[in-house]
């Protein structure tokens, strides 16, 4: 697996413009941080909770953490679950710097509980805050895009979108819908110079932290991943419609397999044919990171 440079893509964000979702904590704030250490200005989202300051959000501290150390940034209040959410950042990081460059659509809420203990709501309330706070931040960012003939998009993807997991219904039916979302916006967006991809990190969080061995809690921190997002919202990064995996400075590549077609009636030889074909890929969500993470020390 390939090691991306931390140096990539500083030098290029220079006085660009950043959107970014769900930085209060995790991979969202190390991200940020990065950014804005490599030059870019940030505008940092992340909703407030009841009864909070604005010196006791995460956002808001996050802010106050970038401009003590130099940098740009301005914090945002939105739900990523309103639908508007997204037109109010872009809105807003524009009449304060003049222009939009990047957004990084990095909001979500865990589940942990399985489909039939939720309600629909419940389930709803998941998918808006993962797919439809994407879809939001980049509808709004997209005419934009488009006029200036330059843009990148990132979204926060998992593996849990692409192979499943047990209680992980609604938040893996979100997380895949962006990596098809992405794949079809990087199509649209390429001729107007629009970039768009997902990275699928593997990283110590709330969601994660009860799953991981000590010892890939130490490697898979929040800020071994902010190089990747540094790169993939640089001008030298030539990825379209691509999702990278990421994680403790270990890269892998991830895109839909299908394997060659067979002929046949009798269905059960024909399955038994196509699962002992070459070319496929399948992992329970659990497999998928033993594999990624194999001799990880």
């Amino acid at each position: 697996m390939a090691e991306i440079d931390s140096s990539n893509g500083q030098n290029s964000l220079q006085g660009r413009v950043a959107i970014v979702t769900g930085a209060g904590k995790g991979i969202g704030r190390a991200a940020s941080l990065h950014l804005a250490k490599s030059g870019a200005k940030l505008l940092v989202n992340n909703r407030r909770h009841p009864g909070e300051s604005d010196d006791q959000t995460s956002a808001g501290q996050l802010v106050a953490m970038i401009r003590a150390e130099g940098g740009v940034a301005q914090v945002n209040y939105d739900d990523v679950s309103d639908p508007k959410s997204g037109e109010r950042m872009v809105q807003q990081a524009v009449q304060e710097w003049g222009r939009l460059d990047m957004v990084y659509a990095n909001a979500a809420i865990a589940q942990e509980a399985a489909f039939h203990v939720l309600d629909l709501n419940q389930l709803r309330s998941i998918i808006d805050a993962g797919l439809v706070s994407t879809l939001s931040l980049f509808h709004a960012a997209w005419p934009i895009f488009r006029r200036q003939k330059y843009g990148r998009a990132l979204a926060s993807s998992s593996s849990a979108g692409r192979f499943g997991n047990h209680g992980l219904t609604a938040y893996s039916a979100s997380k895949g819908a962006i990596e098809s979302l992405v794949r079809s916006l990087a199509i649209e967006g390429a001729k107007h110079g629009i970039q768009c991809n997902a990275l699928s990190p593997y990283a110590l969080s709330q969601m994660t932290q009860s799953h991981l061995p000590e010892a890939w809690a130490q490697v898979l921190t929040p800020e071994s991943i902010a190089p990747a997002v540094a790169w993939l919202l640089s001008p030298e990064c030539s990825l379209n419609g691509q999702v990278l995996v990421a994680g403790g400075g270990r890269y892998a590549r991830s895109w839909p397999v299908e394997t060659p077609a067979v002929v046949g009636e009798n269905l059960v030889e024909v399955w038994r044919t196509l699962s002992e074909l070459e070319g496929r890929a399948h992992f329970d969500s659990v497999s998928a990171f033993k594999s990624f993470m194999a001799d990880p020390l």
